[in-house]
Order: C-alpha cells, then sequence, then structure tokens
C-alpha cells in the first residue's frame, strides 16, 4: 500500500494485518496524475447486495426482490465468501433490472485483471465500481492462495476514472487516525473518485462532523451515509466485525430486546436514514448489513422493507 492509511486501522492504532501500529502516521498525499472523474448521479438507496453464491437464479429472484425499492445496489467482495466474477455479475444484475455497483478489490488481482473487468463493467453498461484496497485475507481462509496488492484503492480510482468507470470509494470516520480521515477522502477525490460511501458510525452526529471537516478541506464529490440494518445476535455482530466498525449500545439493545426484532431493527434503521439524510453534504443512505441471520432472501426482504420506506419517508419530505 503506498496511499494510506486503510481503514482497518484498530482503534488503539494497531495494524489489523499484522502486530504492530499502522505504519502510515498520517495521511500520503495524492501524487498521481489528477483524473477528472466521470459524472455519477448519487442514488437515494444503495442497498448491499447478497445472495447465494454461484447461484444465478438466487442473483436474479433477489435482485427482483430489490429492484423497487432501492435505486442501486452494492455489491460487496469478501474474502471469504467467493461468488461470479465482477462483469459476469454485473451482467447478471444488469439483465434482472437493477443497477449494480460492483466492488474491485486489489487483493486477488493484478493491475492488467483490474484493468479488464473495469474495461469489462464498462462494455456491459456498469457505470459504477467500488474501489478498494481489500481486507487482507485471514490466516485460516484459503491459506494455499497467495495475496496480490499490485495496488492501493487510490490507484484503482484512478485507473478506474482513466478508463471512464465512475469510481466509487469508502472511508471510515471512525477509524484512527480520526481528525485525519476527512482529509484522506479528499485525497481520494483527487485520484479521481466520484462518489463516497461512510462506513457506518454509532451516531449521526459523527457523520454529521466528518463533512463539515470534508467539506472545509476540499471535499465536492456527493457522499453517502451508511444504515446499519440488524434484527437479531448474529446480524449485528457482522456490522461490528471490522476495526473501526460500532453500534448505538442503546439501539442495539432496543432492537434485540424488542418483543418483534424485526419490526424493531426495521423501525431503528428507517429512523437511522432521517437522522442521516437530514445531513447537509449527505446525498443518499446504504441500506448496509446481513439484516438477519435466517439468510440472505430474508435478509433482502428486511433491507428491501427499510428502502421502501425510506423512499416513502423522502417522497413524504419533498411534498
Amino acid at each position: 500500500m503506498t496511499f494510506g492509511p486503510c481503514g482497518g486501522v484498530r482503534p488503539d492504532g494497531q495494524c489489523e494485518m499484522r502486530a504492530g501500529p499502522c505504519i502510515f502516521g498520517d495521511v500520503v498525499p495524492w501524487s498521481g496524475e489528477l483524473t477528472e472523474p466521470p459524472p455519477v448521479t448519487a442514488p437515494l438507496v444503495l442497498t448491499d447486495f447478497s445472495c447465494l453464491p454461484f447461484d444465478e437464479k438466487d442473483v436474479a429472484a433477489t435482485a427482483a426482490l430489490l429492484a423497487p425499492s432501492c435505486d442501486a445496489v452494492l455489491v460487496g467482495e469478501h474474502q471469504n465468501r467467493p461468488d461470479f466474477p465482477p462483469t459476469l455479475m454485473g451482467a447478471l444484475l444488469l439483465d434482472a433490472g437493477v443497477t449494480p455497483w460492483i466492488t474491485l478489490s486489489c487483493r486477488d488481482r493484478n493491475r492488467v485483471v483490474l484493468e479488464q473487468e473495469l474495461r469489462g463493467l464498462r462494455q456491459i453498461g456498469v457505470t459504477t465500481a467500488m474501489c478498494v484496497t481489500g481486507d487482507g485475507r485471514a490466516y485460516d481462509v484459503r491459506p494455499d492462495v497467495t495475496q496480490t496488492f499490485d495496488l492501493d484503492g487510490p490507484r484503482l480510482v484512478s485507473l478506474a476514472a482513466s478508463l471512464g468507470v465512475a469510481a466509487a470509494v469508502p472511508e471510515t470516520p471512525t477509524a484512527p487516525p480520526v481528525a485525519a480521515r476527512p482529509r484522506r477522502l479528499v485525497e481520494k477525490q483527487r485520484a479521481g473518485a466520484g462518489i463516497a460511501v461512510l462506513n457506518h458510525v454509532p451516531f449521526p452526529y459523527m457523520v454529521a462532523d466528518f463533512m463539515t471537516a470534508a467539506r472545509a478541506a476540499g471535499l465536492t464529490i456527493p457522499v453517502i451515509a451508511a444504515v446499519a440494518v440488524f434484527t437479531d445476535e448474529l446480524s449485528a455482530a457482522v456490522l461490528q466485525g471490522l476495526p473501526g466498525l460500532e453500534l448505538d449500545p442503546a439501539v442495539t439493545e432496543t432492537v434485540l430486546g424488542a418483543a418483534d426484532p424485526v419490526a424493531a431493527g426495521i423501525d431503528a434503521a428507517v429512523e437511522e436514514a432521517r437522522r442521516l439524510l437530514s445531513i447537509d453534504g449527505v446525498a443518499g443512505v446504504n441500506v448496509s448489513g446481513l439484516a438477519s441471520a435466517s439468510g440472505t432472501r430474508v435478509g433482502a426482504e428486511i433491507k428491501a422493507e427499510v428502502g421502501r420506506r425510506i423512499q416513502a419517508q423522502t417522497a413524504s419530505l419533498n411534498r
């Protein structure tokens, strides 16, 4: 990694990949070409897409379930859960009637393959790619497989923008160095990022503080804030499983202790979305998370209901 620090710095400043502190004491300024990003329209609702791996029928069924409730779906890439190649997944989702944002990580692809995927996505009509360095593979997950990291997130952003693909980028407002995270996002903008998706935070005021600092530092691209969707212990644990990510303890206790945790989880997510969308500079929300331990289809149904309510709530406010 050249342009650090990544979003996985632990709360105590330790690296998530090895023993010892993060080697980046501060944000490394972008020093490559300044690329004008392709235009991108911010979705009001961007929903995490999860389905059974390597199952074309489940891709279509899950997409059909989510399509009316969101403007685009965010297809993640997980170190322990491989699925169809990005270009194929993009084509399947387009055929199913949803707008896909496909995640490309630098963990498993060298520079040549990343360029191939970006060109392929553009060729089939996928206009936005989520460009990330990628989580390192855990020591006990496919130990026979090497990791690549020819590029890091900002350099992948620059490559995507140079090929005419709108690059979406993540940022974690709560990861150390917290005060430098707004500036880190501005450096990704300088590399060619066209839109940002923030990882979820426990309290909306943290997003408001982040946005104020980022705008002051020169951020002009639209920002999507994450809404944590959980309805049981497992889906809550997944949302807190990475460094820098946590949930509001009071909301978590209320949802998990409710007589109907599913209804309570949906209500909590819609309320969080309302508060996030009231923040200056937040253009939309990412309906994020597993949502349920009962399988991807149940999780999709829950996220679809959250998306529908956000759409209805926003339409009511705009009347």
